[in-house]
């Protein structure tokens, strides 16, 4: 049984390869540009942006007939990566505004947009949030709202923003069919015919329309009448990652120009992400050489982010780094997605560094010292004082240990500690408890009372073994301190201060 929906919006990008190259490079939107394909002298126009469809340059023209059309005209060739970029940054917007779309073809998705109207507004506002989305990841797109999925394509294609539902025939009947595209055969007997409207093309008799044309004259009589396709609705799904590439007529040898090409890359990845309310958690280039061959390398992240001057950072200092061996000829930058969460700021704790000030010094440290040396501290499966093993950094919100949930009037007591720990001088008593400490918090203090000693001790097997004695002590300056005794070397140490 086919699910009925009840709204269902069309987004449509007109001359989606033109868009797409365009999206890839802005500054083609202010000229007149075609992209072509076929090898010369056969090569063809495959489509042509709004410029160049201004001076008569149509698909399936020759190039040469299009440049005497056109003698400034902008020739780019056909990139299926390029084109499939700009297809899921498509649905990546609709995904943003909708959980549940449908990939029809490159440049057309449609979107279930019933239910919306709490979380949006009215259609209006449904019209003008989609179209606000596909704006943002560059591509102009056409938004058509009606009560079937054939209606909406035509109202994206005709300009009607909305079609009210049960209104579909109605609606569409002033639609001239040259707005759409059409089988040829249908074509050529619509010319034929003089049907000039869809209202009149669904005036004509099913009957008459089925012997003359079969099967595609009923669909077009459908289409017509805005009846609702009766395929099933399949609900796209975003992909485990995001990719966005970049394919170069030129090799590139220099870090300065690679760099400016990662820098587009980059901002149309994150504004994707961006769009869907994602982070990328990790980053991997893969770069495409002269002579046939690949690399590919994986850049961490100090925390997950969309911002993309830092991680155009990141990857300039891991390509200064790490230079290709040889000149590159394409680009692509792949994310590990995650969602985006929400964390608000806690009053009396210390704002988090921002993340491009973060990702920046990350990215200078891992150029001078290596990547293996750059982390985060996380504590060895040891009882020596200060043991740690390097980790990968996580930016994540531990439990709370603060005194949140304490009764009012529970005293605390909290050991700042000294890194690394300062030597003091310490003379003991005749059962060997510090009495006197030099050089600690005052030049010299007596110790009023003490706590201890907590020993400790290990690797007992090995060159490097340690042990050393712990003693709570507070001193006749008032202060409160932890002193440390090393029992190999005999020095003394204030280990850290009571607050």
């Amino acid at each position: 049984m086919v699910e009925r929906l009840t709204r269902v919006a069309c987004v449509w990008v007109d001359a989606f390869a033109a868009a797409a190259a365009e999206r890839a490079e802005p500054a083609l939107r202010e000229c007149s540009m075609a992209v072509v394909t076929g090898a010369a002298p056969a090569t063809r126009v495959v489509e042509a942006n709004a410029a160049a469809r201004e001076r008569g340059i149509r698909a399936g023209m020759p190039e040469a007939e299009a440049v005497a059309r056109c003698p400034e005209l902008i020739r780019r060739p056909t990139s299926p990566a390029c084109v499939d970029a700009a297809r899921r940054a498509l649905l990546d917007a609709c995904y943003g505004v909708s959980p549940r779309i449908e990939d029809v073809a490159p440049g057309l998705v449609h979107v279930d947009v019933a239910g919306l109207g709490r979380l949006v507004g009215d259609e209006g506002a449904i019209v003008e949030r989609l179209s606000r989305a596909g704006r943002a990841v560059g591509l102009p797109a056409r938004v058509g709202v009606a009560g079937t999925r054939t209606a909406a394509r035509i109202a994206a294609r005709a300009g009607l923003a909305s079609i009210a539902a049960g209104d579909e025939a109605q609606a569409l009947a002033a639609v001239p069919v040259s707005a759409l595209e059409w089988p040829e055969a249908i074509a050529h007997a619509l010319t034929r015919w003089g049907v000039a409207t869809l209202g009149e093309l669904a005036a004509l008799p099913r009957a008459g329309l089925s012997a003359r044309l079969g099967a595609p004259g009923l669909a077009a009589h459908d289409l017509a009448r805005g009846v609702d396709d009766p395929t099933p609705w399949l609900s796209w799904s975003p992909p485990p990652f995001w990719e966005e590439a970049q394919e170069l007529d030129w090799e590139i040898d220099a870090l300065g120009p690679l760099v400016a090409v990662l820098a587009r890359v980059v901002e149309r990845l994150t504004v994707r992400l961006s769009a869907a309310y994602l982070v990328a958690d990790a980053l991997e280039l893969r770069l495409a050489l002269a002579g046939g061959s690949h690399e590919a390398r994986t850049v961490a992240l100090a925390c997950p982010m969309d911002a993309p001057r830092p991680l155009l950072t990141l990857l300039e200092h891991d390509l200064a780094a790490r230079p290709p061996h040889a000149p590159v000829t394409a680009v692509a930058v792949q994310a590990r997605a995650i969602p985006r969460r929400a964390v608000g700021g806690e009053l009396g704790r210390s704002a988090p560094p921002a993340e491009r000030d973060l990702a920046t010094v990350l990215a200078r440290l891992v150029t001078l010292v290596g990547a293996e040396a750059v982390g985060a501290v996380a504590l060895a499966d040891s009882h020596r004082p200060d043991a740690f093993v390097p980790a990968r950094l996580e930016l994540e919100a531990g439990p709370d240990t603060r005194a949140d949930d304490r009764e009012a009037g529970d005293a605390v007591l909290a050991l700042r500690r000294l890194r690394p720990p300062r030597r003091v001088s310490v003379v003991t008593d005749g059962e060997r408890r510090p009495a006197n400490v030099c050089g600690a918090l005052a030049p010299e203090a007596r110790v009023v009372d003490c706590a201890g000693p907590w020993r400790v001790s290990g690797d007992w097997w090995d060159a490097g073994a340690w042990a050393r004695d712990e003693w709570d002590v507070a001193l006749s300056d008032g202060a409160v301190c932890r002193l440390a005794r090393d029992l190999v070397s005999g020095e003394w140490y204030l280990d850290g201060v009571y607050d």
